[in-house]
């Protein structure tokens, strides 16, 4: 039998059976007809049909099929992931953007303060001193070191709640 008269006489069966189970996908029936006898047409001195000549076509096209899906199934798997590695990137961004933002917002909020309160806010929360070190460095009390770290803190808290609103990070993060 001729390659034409195969082709004439299985390509519908062929793209029926694989139209059938790729759910309706006239697209991919065609492709994968067009390759199981590309397929025939490359092994056709290899073939040595002990069965059906049928069941051989319909073993390349599913298996073609399940290539196919195979191949699918990695490029949806690594759009899916590339979508997923930009979202963070860009998230990422963002929040580094916002955090500058945030920062340059605290360090303006700071040069409103009365130079002493600045100076005890700027040792505690940025350079980590703690109370009893800054009121020994500074010849205060504990007490007035606390007491003008928490009027700055709540002044800084206040003036950033509205900036903040909008933004991811949380001002009582950065000052408290």
């Amino acid at each position: 039998m001729s390659f034409q008269k195969l082709y004439t006489f299985y390509s519908g069966k062929v793209y029926n059976f694989i139209f059938g189970i790729s759910g309706g996908d006239q697209f991919l029936a065609e492709e994968i007809t067009q390759n199981t006898f590309i397929k025939i047409w490359e092994i056709r001195f290899e073939i040595h049909i002990e069965g059906s000549f049928s069941s051989l076509l319909f073993t390349i096209s599913k298996n073609l099929f399940i290539n196919e899906l195979k191949t699918r199934i990695r490029i949806t798997i690594y759009t899916n992931s590339l979508v997923v590695s930009t979202n963070e990137e860009h998230h990422s961004t963002e929040k580094d953007l916002e955090f500058n933002l945030l920062e340059e917002r605290i360090n303006q909020l700071l040069l409103e303060l009365p130079p002493a309160r600045r100076q005890i806010y700027i040792l505690s929360k940025l350079r980590h001193y703690s109370n009893k070190e800054i009121a020994s460095m500074l010849s205060i009390s504990e007490n007035t070191v606390e007491s003008q770290l928490s009027k700055a803190s709540k002044y800084i808290r206040t003036r950033l709640a509205p900036y903040v609103a909008g933004m991811c990070i949380s001002s009582t993060l950065l000052v408290n």
